[in-house]
């Protein structure tokens, strides 16, 4: 079966910079897309970054130019470093994979919490 872990999420202060690992186990058939989603308390999950078998990357407007996602040629691994991070980027943050077919998998996720 498939799993993935998260971890790397904790306290930081406004300003301050984190990086989330995610570490794949299991076989995923045709990997297409790695990324990694965030949902904070009373709001909707949303797509914060992504990236392709053509390392293409992608990333919502309010992250962009400080966040960084990557992922390992294996596709057993994926991380995003968060910079200049603000108080609106506290929320819980998944990893996920998306096979060829659009299915999903997700990890079980980490918080991480912005605050002076």
């Amino acid at each position: 079966q498939v799993q993935l872990v998260e971890s790397g999420g904790g306290l930081v202060q406004p300003g301050g910079s984190l990086r989330l690992s995610c570490l794949a186990t299991g076989s995923i058939f045709n990997p297409n897309v790695m990324g990694w989603y965030r949902q904070a308390p009373g709001k909707e999950r949303e797509l914060v970054a992504d990236i392709t078998r053509g390392d293409k990357t992608n990333y919502v407007d309010s992250v962009k130019g400080r966040f960084i996602i990557s992922r390992d040629y294996a596709w057993k691994t994926v991380g995003l470093q968060m910079n200049s991070l603000k108080p609106e980027d506290t929320a819980v943050y998944y990893c996920y994979v998306r096979d060829s077919s659009g299915l999903d998998y997700w990890g079980k996720g980490t918080l991480v919490t912005v605050s002076l």
